[in-house]
């Protein structure tokens, strides 16, 4: 598991247990029928509400997530408005007293820096009925620095409100600390992907306009096919979309990729494919299997003297696919290639290192690539993926 899963899976149990203990500040709630007692009841109560509010706030803190998600942490709370900072603005605002935004804000901004929790008795106000009065302003902390900060007003504040809101607004924090990591982990791909685009585009392309001149005069008609495979490869290879794909898509960029590799290698270039058709539908992440069958031929079988063959298997192994990449070619140290998975080691071995950790980002370690291969003996790799799994 690797050391972002861990700190996304503490930071889940951790918003879980905040969420649990605030059922002990909430106003007792009347036994409804399908609840063993008033505890149960408000313990189901404050989950459901928690997670109405927790999906509003998937994005992180903004101005829209805040909007949509106030209006259930102020049932969390029951006070009689609620309000969600930012570090220099009100971001929204729920309930009565609006009129107080400007001192809230001036508040907010006072006691920023303060890092605990602070209470303001006194809010002037001319409206004799007005129900706010004062206000609770908890912290808002993610990874060491204060992002904003929840305000629950109302006329009296008390130590359980205080509580109870330092409780909401770490579990708020929680909730923005994950979707940083998602942010994190979406950008960390997208740079993984345009380097291995960045990787592939220069040995193939100067191959493969090398291999398609050779033809121009001798071969007018195969030079023109080969130019369009060409140019089908390399739309797949460089479009901008989304970072998943399916196992046929990714099928059929092999082949053209393996119809200009051909070209260049004649004969000595065999292809064996074993297609699963329950395969073919999974969702993988784009670029996935190509770039493994182009380290079979770049660094397995362009180094062997005669024929060599990649063999390209997809089976349906249960609940998940089974993608394999082997060559009979010259092989590899397996230390090296293990430091290449690592990230341990530079090298021109295309995008096998690059494949792993996209692999392990999206789906977890388990996920990986396994290579068996030896000097001399060829190499052979595959990773698993869900069948079923939500979009990669």
């Amino acid at each position: 598991m690797s050391s972002q899963e861990q700190v996304t899976i503490v930071l889940a149990v951790g918003a879980a247990l905040v969420v649990l203990l605030l059922w002990q500040v909430l106003r007792r709630r009347n036994l409804q029928q399908g609840f063993v007692s008033e505890r149960d009841r408000a313990t189901y109560e404050t989950l459901h509400t928690a997670s109405l509010a927790g999906r509003h706030l998937s994005g992180g803190l903004d101005e829209s997530g805040a909007e949509r998600a106030l209006p259930h942490l102020r049932e969390l709370l029951a006070t009689p408005a609620l309000a969600l900072t930012g570090r220099r603005r009100i971001l929204a605002w729920d309930g009565v007293g609006d009129h107080h935004r400007d001192q809230v804000h001036d508040a907010a901004v006072e006691h920023l820096g303060d890092g605990k929790v602070a209470v303001v008795n006194t809010l002037e106000c001319n409206d004799p009925d007005c129900q706010v009065r004062s206000a609770v302003l908890a912290p808002i902390r993610v990874r060491d620095s204060i992002v904003g900060q929840l305000v629950a007003l109302g006329e009296h504040p008390s130590a359980g409100l205080s509580r109870a809101t330092e409780e909401v607004a770490g579990w708020i924090a929680t909730q923005v600390e994950l979707a940083d990591l998602s942010a994190d982990r979406t950008r960390a791909m997208e740079a993984e992907l345009r380097a291995l685009r960045a990787q592939i585009s220069p040995h193939f392309i100067y191959n493969s306009l090398g291999a398609i001149a050779s033809f121009v005069r001798t071969d007018p008609d195969r030079a023109r096919e080969l130019l369009l495979e060409f140019a089908d490869f390399t739309r797949y290879a460089l479009r901008q979309g989304g970072a998943s794909t399916t196992v046929a898509e990714e099928l059929r960029n092999v082949e053209r990729y393996l119809v200009l590799e051909q070209a260049r290698f004649g004969e000595r270039l065999q292809l064996q494919m074993k297609v699963a058709p329950e395969a073919l539908p999974t969702r993988v992440p784009y670029l996935a299997i190509q770039p493994l069958v182009e380290n079979a031929v770049r660094h397995g079988l362009a180094p062997k003297a005669g024929t060599g063959t990649v063999v390209l298997t997809a089976r349906d192994v249960g609940a998940e696919a089974e993608i394999s990449v082997e060559d009979d070619g010259v092989g590899s140290d397996p230390e090296r290639i293990q430091q290449v998975l690592d990230g341990e080691t530079r090298t021109d071995s295309v995008g096998l290192g690059n494949v792993d950790a996209r692999l392990r980002q999206t789906y977890g370690d388990e996920h990986g690539l396994v290579v068996e291969t030896a000097s001399g003996a060829g190499m052979k790799v595959t990773f698993r993926v869900p069948k079923f799994a939500p979009d990669a």
